[in-house]
């Protein structure tokens, strides 16, 4: 078994599960989407993505664009939400919740899409 392959699947596969954890509730309710969880699925999918550098094959090549796409969704929502509360000194308001758990469920689009590619690469190996 090749290590380097099983940690390359563990991150992508924990990327998604931990976007899911964040992106799981009711869209508007602030009680239901941790900060904490949105920081892990940031750090998780910034692994994922230098993981993802080494591939040098057209899947990797797309593998690498799911990545940098949720990357970007997940830190748009961080900064969403960093600015309303430490900029604009806003209470987190139903609207700014709902853009920030949509923006998470952008990243967790991309992340299903490299999910399924890293699963259909894998049918396809030969031995």
């Amino acid at each position: 078994m090749n290590m380097n392959k099983v940690s390359f699947a563990f991150f992508i596969i924990f990327s998604l599960s931990i976007n899911f954890a964040f992106f799981l509730g009711d869209i508007d309710n602030p009680d239901h989407h941790s900060s904490y969880e949105l920081f892990v699925a940031i750090v998780v999918n910034l692994i994922a993505t230098v993981l993802k550098f080494g591939e040098r094959s057209q899947i990797g090549a797309i593998l690498l664009a799911t990545s940098l796409v949720a990357d970007l969704c997940l830190i748009s929502a961080a900064v969403v939400w960093g600015v309303t509360i430490h900029v604009f000194h806003l209470p987190m308001v139903p609207e700014v919740m709902s853009s920030i758990v949509s923006l998470s469920g952008a990243a967790l689009i991309a992340n299903l899409v490299s999910v399924t590619l890293l699963v259909l690469e894998t049918v396809t190996m030969r031995r």
